[in-house]
């Protein structure tokens, strides 16, 4: 088989692993109030004008009936140039705190004016971002596909990390990094306040079960 036609296979058969049936597509936000949800931590979140608002920290405001396993979850957030928030992923645990999320769970950074291994999309501090397609001050979307151990995190459209669990990661150098180890397949779901002055908007957070 020629490399072009394997190429292609390829992304034909990833494309079908992936996909997932928008009619299924359900909103965990509501625009309205937080039903559903619970905030441990500092700070807390607000509605503003129909969307969550972030306000001090660091909290963790998470979704409650279930763990999330093989799933597209889809976040569309906005935020000022460095401003700091993030999405957290495979938590194992309903958290009783905020720094739980960080050591046991993944967090997808939402931050432009990191370095490389922190910046919008990456698994925070473990994974290096291929683009850096968020833009400041604009509505964003950030797409995290989760399927097994396999973690896929596109922003706009544009890929920015794709992780197999056990794949090699840099090792913990800052003691507010997470604890290096494998994360479940399934976890809890939430989203960051992170602190200080740091304000983002959540717009609308969907999510979609894979079709296999």
């Amino acid at each position: 088989m020629k490399l072009t036609s394997k190429i292609l296979l390829s992304i034909a058969i990833t494309t079908m692993v992936v996909s997932c049936d928008k009619s299924e597509e359900k909103s965990l936000f509501n625009g309205t109030d937080m039903t559903n949800w619970k905030h441990v931590g500092d700070g807390s979140f607000t509605i503003e004008d129909g969307l969550l608002k972030t306000q001090g920290g660091m909290g963790l405001l998470y979704y409650t009936p279930e763990m999330l396993g093989d799933v597209k979850i889809k976040v569309v957030y906005k935020g000022a140039d460095k401003n700091n928030a993030g999405v957290f992923i495979r938590i194992p645990e309903e958290p009783t705190e905020a720094w739980m999320p960080v050591n046991r769970g993944y967090e997808v950074q939402i931050d432009d004016r990191e370095d490389e291994y922190h910046k919008t999309g990456v698994l925070y501090s473990l994974t290096k971002a291929k683009a850096t397609p968020g833009i400041p001050g604009d509505w964003n979307t950030m797409e995290i596909t989760l399927d097994g151990g396999h973690t896929l995190v596109h922003v706009n459209g544009v890929l920015v990390t794709d992780y197999h669990e056990g794949d090699p990661v840099p090792p913990k150098k800052l003691d507010y990094e997470p604890d290096r180890g494998p994360r479940p397949f399934r976890g809890y779901f939430g989203l960051q306040n992170h602190g200080g002055d740091d304000v983002i908007y959540f717009k609308e957070v969907t999510v979609t079960p894979l079709k296999k």
